[in-house]
Formats: structure tokens, C-alpha cells, sequence
């Protein structure tokens, strides 16, 4: 099975970003889709720690430690890049001036409820954080994760079984077996790689429903890091 690893899906995501957009990326595997945004596409990536314009990772020798974003990578600004403060940088969230946010999941339910915090995650406590308010304040929330857990269980579910972040709020979710849109009718493959359906449908906690126009799902070849 040819599974996407980590960085491939996040180079998926990062492919349906558009011109012109306010973008959140997540911490964690979401904020590595600076790493490959299209090139030809204009986009302002705002940090909810308060960066408005950030830019590529800086190179080793130009790091500024000052200069980092929600997942204290070290990073640049782009011409015209704002510094601002928390209770500004989450007026701009809550205010629904983000296009996209893209947020990292444990689990999603068929109706778009989001499941991204986990009380039982060692040495991080029953925290949401500001994806809640990212969550409910996006104009669109997408979602990378892999299909399933280290044991197996679905993520993919009729209803999530772990506390809710946000309700109905997703629209996509990149996962290492498939691109998947919630819909009104549930969940839709819009591409999934060289695996059955019915392999897919046996990863899934929830009905599935194949595009008419389902395509492959690739990448190109990217190593994840030891």
C-alpha cells in the first residue's frame, strides 16, 4: 500500500492554498506546508503568536531567536510582515478575518466535528489552546492526519469519541490514504491512493462515498527526518 508519509501530506495541503488567501497553519505538522506552497501563489500566513506575513525558514546562519512562529520554527518575514500582540493576533482570529486555517486532528466526525486535544496526552494536560478559536472563527478549517492510529482505530468517524474542540466545522481532511471533503451527505473521497475502495471504507469508522471523478492520490518523493 503506498501510504503518503507525514511531510507528503502536508505537501498535499499545501497545494490546494490559493492566491490571495489569509492562511493559519497549526502547530505541529500543519505549519510545515510554508515548507511547499506553490510558487506562483501569493499568500499571507499569519502565527497566532502574532506574526502577520511570515515568511520562508530562515537559514542556519540568519536565524533570529526572537523571530518564530507557533511551532517556534525560525522564520523570516515577508515584505510588508506585521508584528503584533496576542490579544491582537486573536482579535484578527475571532474577528473571521482568516480564510484558511489548517489544524492537526485526532479525530473527525462525519458532520465536520473536530477532535484535536487529548487530556490523556502525556506532560500536556486538558489543554485546547487556540485551536478552538480557530476552529469556530475560520472561514474554512481543513484537517491533516493519518487515516488511522498506531493501533489501527479509525480517525475518520460517525461521531468523535474524544472532547470536542469545535462543531461542524471542517470541510477537508488530508490523511495519508486519502483526500476527503465533509459534505451535508458525509464524508466524500475526492482522491485516495493505489488501495481498494473497500480497503479505504475497512479504515474508516463512517460510510464513505466516492467522487465520480475520484483521482489518485500522490506526491513527490520527500524524506521525513530522522
Amino acid at each position: 500500500m503506498s501510504a503518503l508519509n507525514r511531510l507528503q501530506i502536508t505537501w498535499r495541503a499545501a497545494q490546494d492554498i490559493a492566491d490571495h488567501q489569509v492562511v493559519n497553519l497549526g502547530i505541529g505538522l500543519p505549519v510545515h506546508c510554508s515548507d511547499y506552497l506553490r510558487p506562483e501563489v501569493d499568500v499571507i500566513l499569519q502565527s497566532e503568536n502574532g506574526v502577520i506575513g511570515v515568511g520562508p525558514l530562515a537559514a542556519p546562519d540568519k536565524a533570529d531567536t526572537d523571530l518564530v512562529d507557533a511551532g517556534s520554527r525560525r522564520i523570516t518575514l515577508r515584505p510588508g510582515a506585521s508584528i503584533v500582540d496576542s490579544s491582537w493576533s486573536f482579535a484578527m482570529i475571532r474577528g473571521g478575518h482568516i480564510d484558511v486555517t489548517i489544524l492537526g486532528a485526532f479525530e473527525v466526525a462525519a458532520n465536520g466535528d473536530l477532535a484535536n486535544w487529548d487530556m490523556r496526552v502525556p506532560n500536556r494536560g486538558p489543554l485546547v489552546g487556540g485551536a478552538m478559536d480557530l476552529a469556530a472563527c475560520a472561514r474554512e478549517v481543513r484537517v491533516i492526519m493519518e487515516h488511522v492510529t498506531r493501533n489501527g482505530a479509525p480517525r475518520l468517524l460517525e461521531q468523535c469519541a474524544l472532547p470536542l474542540t469545535a462543531v461542524r466545522c471542517v470541510s477537508r481532511v488530508y490523511t495519508d490514504l486519502a483526500v476527503v471533503d465533509v459534505t451535508p451527505q458525509g464524508f466524500v473521497v475526492r482522491e485516495m491512493v493505489a488501495i481498494s475502495r473497500d480497503e479505504l471504507q475497512a479504515k474508516t469508522g463512517a460510510p464513505l462515498t466516492f467522487a465520480s471523478d475520484c483521482k489518485l492520490l500522490t506526491a513527490p518523493a520527500i524524506a521525513v527526518p530522522d
